[in-house]
């Protein structure tokens, strides 16, 4: 076995964004990202280290114990598992400043880690952070943020990589909110609201009844995705106009938090006939109308600034839009048994990039691999074959 040097933090200064982008004072005066990396096996040759490093980072989870860390240094890839700024706490997290920490990490692997090749390795919400952040470093148009603010980044923040490697890739935060809010909320103030007639969690919807596994009929899934556009749609136009009724009084902020109930209504999650790949019923959290009503579900606090940059149709941040943007090779790894993402999902990548994406199925695969260390290897051998590759 290689000889391994385990695993290190990496502390990472970078520029301050918005006031109050932290509750911390320290973090506001000094902003740092943090890691966790593994320097890459000693080869044979001569004991030399590899050249090649991957980056895995999300918007907002912590990545710092990824499963695909240790498995990439052992195979000769040095690989940081990198936070955010808003690691754990998205209620302010705009995607361009993301943009900036991600490429605070590339420039730490190259002058730090003395990486020549670097892979950004885009897991989950991950996937569409990588292609937006390649898209911009290969043509910079990110002068302002989508509330109309500048972005204060500039080119030389966005050092471009040599590969996107994507793995239980969501499309992106704009087109998971589009699919997964629940349109039956009557009232935006008050969760427990419902519109029978468009609850997907009522079993007057399931076309076999209460005690058959779930189906809906085409009629219904038409009425509940319209529904769910003008739900979206609703919320955009107030946070529009709040936003400019704030900003217009004087003294006032230039920002604001509100809370957008009940996130999670896909009917993919009951239904496994649409989309239909090797997953079993329910969320990747668990019961998917517990999800749904939870006080800590996705997009469930956020801001106005927030929600236009993450959630919104305006948001820049779709992962297809932007791989399409990019030149580099791709890989897409789909993980089979994913209940966040599906045939159709695979379909939108692939789309993407015709001719310079590559998919592997890595079937059995959950959208975590939980336990399962055989498929976490399996996929470590293909990312670090494609980097090879490169």
């Amino acid at each position: 076995m290689p000889e391994r040097a385990g695993r290190r933090l990496a502390s990472i200064d970078v520029r301050p964004g918005a006031a109050m982008e932290s509750q911390s004072g320290l973090q506001m005066l000094r902003p740092r990202i943090y890691g966790a990396y593994e320097e890459a096996a000693l080869s044979g040759v001569g004991g030399r280290a590899s050249r090649t490093g991957a980056i895995v980072m999300h918007p907002t989870s912590n990545f710092m114990g990824h499963y695909l860390i240790a498995p990439l240094a052992a195979r000769g890839i040095t690989c940081l598992g990198l936070n955010s700024r808003f690691a754990g706490n998205d209620t302010v997290l705009v995607m361009e400043r993301v943009l900036q920490d991600l490429g605070a990490g590339v420039k730490f692997m190259r002058a730090t880690l003395g990486c020549e090749r670097i892979v950004l390795v885009g897991n989950s919400g991950g996937a569409a952070l990588a292609a937006y952040y390649q898209a911009e470093a290969e043509r910079f148009t990110a002068e302002t943020l989508v509330d109309g603010d500048p972005s204060q980044l500039v080119v030389a923040d966005l050092p471009p990589v040599d590969g996107i490697a994507l793995c239980a890739a969501h499309e992106g935060r704009a087109h998971l909110l589009l699919r997964w809010i629940d349109p039956s909320v009557i009232d935006e103030h008050d969760a427990l609201t419902v519109d029978p007639a468009l609850d997907m969690y009522d079993p007057m919807h399931w076309l076999d009844g209460p005690d058959a596994p779930p189906r809906y009929d085409g009629a219904f899934l038409d009425r509940f995705a319209a529904a769910q556009r003008a739900r979206r749609d609703r919320i955009e136009a107030r946070v529009r106009a709040r936003l400019a009724e704030v900003r217009a009084t004087r003294g006032g902020p230039r920002d604001e938090a509100f809370v957008v109930h009940r996130t999670h209504a896909d009917p993919r999650c009951l239904d496994l006939t649409l989309d239909a790949n090797d997953r079993r019923p329910g969320s990747v959290w668990g019961d998917a109308r517990a999800v749904n009503y939870g006080a800590n579900a996705m997009g469930r606090t956020t801001s106005l600034t927030a929600f236009l940059s993450q959630w919104s149709s305006a948001s820049r941040a779709g992962g297809p839009e932007n791989l399409a943007r990019t030149s580099l090779p791709a890989l897409l790894l789909t993980y089979t048994a994913d209940q966040s993402t599906f045939p159709s999902t695979r379909a939108a990548w692939l789309a993407a990039a015709p001719g310079r994406i590559t998919n592997v199925d890595i079937v059995g695969g959950d959208h975590y691999l939980a336990g399962r260390v055989d498929l976490q290897e399996r996929v470590a051998d293909e990312i670090a074959a494609f980097a090879e590759a490169l």
